[in-house]
């Protein structure tokens, strides 16, 4: 898309979306723009990410591009939290796992491979990505299992539920130290690191100040978007199932499907992966703990227990990824497997 038109569009939708949460549109209406609004929000948030990345380094930048990436569900799933949903917060990042690691890694494996016969990252990364996708299952597991005791009372659940939250955000940090610092040059990817002669769209500072107003706007769109929630899933018989895990994800994923999708088509795949199944980790180890910790504040303590169903997706989910990243090469086949699965777990929670 040409950039004018781009932020033409950017502005002109932004706009039209404050124009319709406070000139009360109907709420149809008010959730249609704002969810336009958004995906373009994100693109500019993947722009910006993508523009800090360049100074950053690939690795660094892989981090960055999943964290701000992500940073639309944490802000949607906040108000979400404010507004006491916590069914549609957990919808939402069951949403976010699934959808970064089986649309968005489908995608970008699925053009990638048209493109380039096989393409190739770093294997010993693959591995430990795959063993930090099973940490997260069990985290997300393990309290489901033993809250359904006689024995765990309300404030036992709290307290479990608390207590994992602590411990998923400790691990998640200690990747960061393991990946980033101790063993970076052994998790390092030579094609990520290659200089392709990329030039930034933007200089470091402009970079910079784009990403903070990509994020403010971000912030001002996911609430406006929360509002219309309730109306418009009572309005088409949608549950709030569906509505957390597809319609907000999907949503809230433009960021990560654009910038990973990109990267591949320019044969890093490495990169590709950094962001989905890094951001797919950063939901399930750091995000929803976080968000854990932030109802706590708020007074009413939101339990890290997910329903049977949230949970065999978020498995199915990781299963399948796992087969398909752990060799460290990847073709397009492969991400037609991943956005199938997608396509089944779609149809499944609609019918919920």
């Amino acid at each position: 898309m040409n950039q004018k038109l781009f932020f033409s569009g950017l502005i002109a939708m932004f706009l039209l979306s404050a124009i319709g949460h406070f000139a009360h549109f109907n709420n149809t209406a008010q959730f249609i723009i704002s969810a336009i609004a958004i995906i373009f929000v994100a693109g500019f948030l993947g722009k910006a990410t993508e523009s800090v990345a360049h100074y950053a380094g690939q690795r660094l930048g892989g981090f960055l591009n999943a964290t701000f990436g992500n940073a639309a569900e944490l802000i949607i799933a906040i108000f979400l939290i404010k507004e006491q949903q916590f069914a549609m917060v957990k919808a939402s990042l069951t949403g976010a796992i699934i959808g970064n690691l089986l649309l968005v890694l489908g995608l970008s494996i699925l053009l990638g491979g048209l493109k380039y016969k096989e393409q190739r990252f770093n294997s010993r990364l693959a591995d430990h990505n795959s063993t930090l996708m099973i940490m997260a299952v069990i985290g997300l597991f393990v309290p489901a299992v033993f809250v359904v005791s006689e024995k765990f009372t309300f404030d036992k659940d709290q307290f479990l539920s608390l207590a994992v939250a602590g411990i998923l955000i400790v691990s998640y940090i200690l990747w960061l130290v393991f990946s980033m610092v101790t063993h970076k040059d052994m998790l390092a990817d030579e094609v990520m690191n290659a200089d392709h002669g990329e030039k930034p769209a933007w200089s470091k500072g402009k970079s910079i100040f784009f990403l903070l107003l990509a994020t403010v706007m971000v912030a001002f769109v996911s609430e406006w978007l929360v509002h219309t929630l309730d109306a418009f899933s009572a309005q088409f018989g949608l549950s709030e199932l569906f509505i957390g895990a597809f319609v907000i994800a999907i949503v809230g994923n433009a960021a990560e499907h654009s910038a990973a999708v990109i990267l591949a088509m320019k044969n890093k795949i490495g990169a590709a992966v950094e962001i989905a199944i890094g951001s797919s980790l950063q939901i399930a180890l750091f995000v929803a703990p976080v968000l854990i910790l932030i109802s706590a504040l708020f007074g009413n303590t939101m339990d890290i227990v997910f329903t049977p169903i949230e949970l065999t997706a978020i498995g199915v989910s990781v299963f399948i990824a796992k087969s398909v990243s752990r060799d460290g090469q990847t073709n397009w086949y492969e991400g037609v497997l991943l956005i199938m699965v997608y396509i089944i777990l779609g149809i499944a929670f609609y019918l919920v």
